[in-house]
């Protein structure tokens, strides 16, 4: 059976109401972000294959082309998935995240959103 990317935003979400003492609470909001990006991206890209004419090369690039793909289609979407995306980006690869405690309910929201449209 496929993987529910749903999953990946129960787990964000979960990530962001329990307190951890077995890491830094900053790992797990990062983590958290993360995940909701994913759950969001994988969930419009499986969407869009299987309703839209959507064609993946599972590469890289499927991120600018699933959001290339809903400007046509939903702006709301793409709009999204694109600051979701940079959420993503500040919260893997920055060293600070200024705001981490204010992005991470943002991208639930998002993502939720996107889940709610599809």
């Amino acid at each position: 059976m496929p993987f529910a990317w749903i999953e990946y935003l129960a787990l964000a979400r979960y990530l962001q109401n329990h307190e951890h003492s077995s890491f830094v609470q900053e790992a797990a909001l990062r983590c958290a972000v993360s995940r909701a990006y994913y759950a969001a991206f994988c969930h419009s890209r499986n969407y869009a294959r299987d309703h839209q004419g959507f064609v993946p090369n599972h590469k890289g690039d499927d991120q600018r082309r699933i959001k290339e793909h809903f400007k046509t289609r939903d702006v709301t979407i793409a709009q999204a998935l694109q600051r979701l995306r940079e959420w993503r980006n500040y919260c893997d690869y920055d060293d600070t995240v200024p705001g981490l405690i204010e992005i991470l309910p943002r991208a639930i929201t998002e993502a939720q959103k996107i889940f709610s449209k599809l």
